[in-house]
């Protein structure tokens, strides 16, 4: 792999134990490393200029649903609460197979890439027609980001009170059976990993107690994470509180959901009490602004759970709840919906940045990644401020506020995946064309 030296970085924010700043300093990349952070370093490898560019670690995107990406904008989802929105959509993803999956994955990854996105998880929880998790393992391998699949479940459907259908659900033995299959045959504990595999039933609404339990245990038996969704609305504590005598946070202590290997998504509607078991426990969560205000969910008390201690990574969401995956506009948002819900100085536009990156990393379990330090993973992003969107900005680190939402340059373990704006792994335009036929298809399916 050699090296590469990007130099004379007009700022570098490196997010690491000090959070130490440089300026006109160099990044040094070696076999996947990043071997050295500072000014005037030299290298025999290739030379990427860094004048005019605000290098940072890679941002992390925590929750995704990437096959969602055939379903944006779906009339009659546009305007829907969740639930509603669910059930518009279920009866359009059970005619998705194997294809659909990776296409999906492929250009959901894609975007996510040229946002500066280096790590991205994604929670599968439905399998219609054969598809399967390494759909999605295989298609974020061809792209080159670093990937963190949850093998996600629905056990629950509408028969027995459940939101989804019921040709969308599994048998709870088949669910655990293939839960082992995809860990044994694709998670990969080691530090610099490219793939860690989690274990992810949709959401309590969606599975039996008994499979949330059984999940919890299977996971801590293989050593892999924990994922779900949970609080995510005002419905969400209305059937907690109707369906287990309890609101989320104490279902999922009960349940063993609790831990530095368990995240959350969502967690709009967290209370105090909640707020300091996840901090105690160190469960962690991922905040998902943007679709929270799409689905009129609410404003996530990310401040308070923040001074609580508790670990906060950003999530795209849904490629259907968003409809977009663009992680600098993900950290903009939640530095404002904290500042427009507790004054102007509740969160700043590093701390939001911060989240962006060393956080999303904590959650998922990666202190390899998401801080530009001697021996952490060389996943990098360099973003032009030299342009329109930076220009008359005082402070170029001041990226949430004046900047571009595009990165300029991407590398993963050492790689370039995005030069000059342009993705490097793949055919781009092909692509497109693939993710278009297969859209008007099922539009025109109804």
């Amino acid at each position: 792999m050699g090296e590469t030296l990007i130099q004379n970085a007009n700022t570098i924010l490196t997010m690491d134990d000090q959070d130490q700043v440089f300026h006109n300093a160099d990044v040094l990349i070696r076999e996947g490393e990043i071997a050295a952070v500072g000014q005037g370093l030299v290298s025999s490898g290739e030379i990427l200029s860094g004048e005019g560019c605000v290098v940072t670690p890679g941002l992390v995107n925590t929750h995704h649903h990437l096959y969602q990406n055939l379903t944006r904008a779906v009339p009659g989802a546009q305007d829907a609460l969740l639930f509603g929105w669910l059930q518009r959509l279920y009866p359009i993803w059970s005619r998705f197979g194997p294809e659909e999956m990776f296409v999906s994955a492929q250009l959901g990854l894609v975007e996510l890439a040229l946002s500066g996105c280096t790590l991205s998880s994604d929670h599968l929880y439905l399998y219609p027609n054969g598809a399967r998790l390494e759909d999605t393992i295989h298609a974020a391998a061809q792209v080159g980001l670093r990937f963190h699949p949850t093998r996600g479940a629905m056990s629950i459907g509408e028969s027995q009170g459940g939101l989804p259908p019921d040709h969308l659900v599994e048998a709870e033995e088949a669910i655990l059976e293939d839960m082992i299959r995809v860990v044994d045959g694709f998670h990969d504990a080691a530090e610099g990993s490219m793939c860690r595999v989690g274990l992810a039933p949709c959401s309590p609404f969606s599975v039996s107690r008994e499979l949330m339990r059984d999940t919890a245990i299977l996971a801590r038996d293989k050593g892999v994470m924990l994922h779900t969704h949970l609080a995510e609305n005002e419905e969400d504590i209305a059937y907690s509180e109707a369906h287990f005598g309890c609101r989320p946070g104490q279902y999922a202590e009960e349940l063993g959901w609790t831990g530095p290997d368990v995240w959350h998504a969502h967690c709009v509607k967290l209370n105090p009490v909640e707020i300091d078991l996840f901090a105690r426990s160190r469960t962690g969560v991922a905040h998902c602004p943007c679709s929270n205000c799409r689905l009129g969910s609410g404003i996530a008390p990310v401040r308070q759970m923040r001074d609580a201690g508790v670990s906060v990574g950003l999530g795209v969401d849904g490629s259907a709840s968003n409809d977009m995956a663009d992680l600098m506009g993900e950290a903009r948002q939640t530095m404002l919906l904290q500042r427009v819900s507790q004054g102007a100085d509740a969160m700043s536009p590093y701390e939001a940045l911060q989240i962006a990156t060393r956080g999303g990393a904590d959650v998922l379990g990666r202190p390899d990644c998401g801080r530009l330090a001697l021996g952490k993973r060389a996943d990098i992003a360099i973003w032009d401020v030299s342009g329109v969107s930076s220009s008359g900005s005082w402070d170029p680190a001041a990226l949430l506020l004046a900047g571009p939402s595009k990165v300029k340059h991407l590398f993963v373990e050492g790689r370039q995946v995005v030069r000059s704006g342009e993705v490097t792994t793949l055919d781009l335009p092909g692509l497109l064309e693939q993710h278009h036929r297969m859209a008007q298809a099922l539009i025109l399916a109804g």
